[in-house]
């Protein structure tokens, strides 16, 4: 990422209300945090091809990747992903029952959740038969591209 994309990145978190922006992009990955009176802003880029940063960033991922490698190997079974970046939400509307819980039968073509992108409710469907085993999203959550939502074996 250019210097010039991440001064405005900073600049944009530094004059809205968010106090957190993380962004992956090919040649890295780039985390914008808000501070308190002293550190306004706070930016930490982490470069695939930077060698000299590989140390540092080993360091400081260490006890994520602990934490990451707490839970158990992928689930079994087909994983039903986000086709969009979007809010999650599990039911059409406050009130009402959810699609599916963890147990339900679905059929190939059955609403599991909605995805509101841009204030259009998408509608995502089965893509396989079978079993909801594990329900992986969030209600009214933020979901991105390819975040896996629904475990179906």
């Amino acid at each position: 990422m250019d210097l010039r994309k991440l001064k405005t990145l900073i600049d944009l978190v530094s004059e809205s209300n968010i106090s957190e922006l993380e962004i992956t992009e090919a040649e890295g990955k780039v985390r914008i945090v808000k501070g308190g009176e002293a550190a306004p802003v706070q930016y930490v880029q982490a470069l695939a091809a930077a060698p000299a940063a590989a140390p540092a960033a080993a360091t400081a991922a260490a006890p994520a990747a602990s934490a990451a490698a707490a839970p158990p190997a992928e689930p079994t079974g087909h994983v039903v992903k986000s086709p969009m970046v979007g809010t999650f939400y599990r039911s059409a509307s406050p009130g009402a029952p959810a699609f599916v819980e963890v147990g339900a039968q679905v059929k190939e073509g059955d609403t599991l959740c909605i995805i509101e992108a841009m204030k259009i409710l998408n509608e995502i469907e089965a893509d396989k038969s079978g079993t909801v085993t594990k329900i992986l999203g969030e209600n009214g959550q933020a979901v991105e591209y390819g975040q896996p939502l629904f475990i179906i074996e």
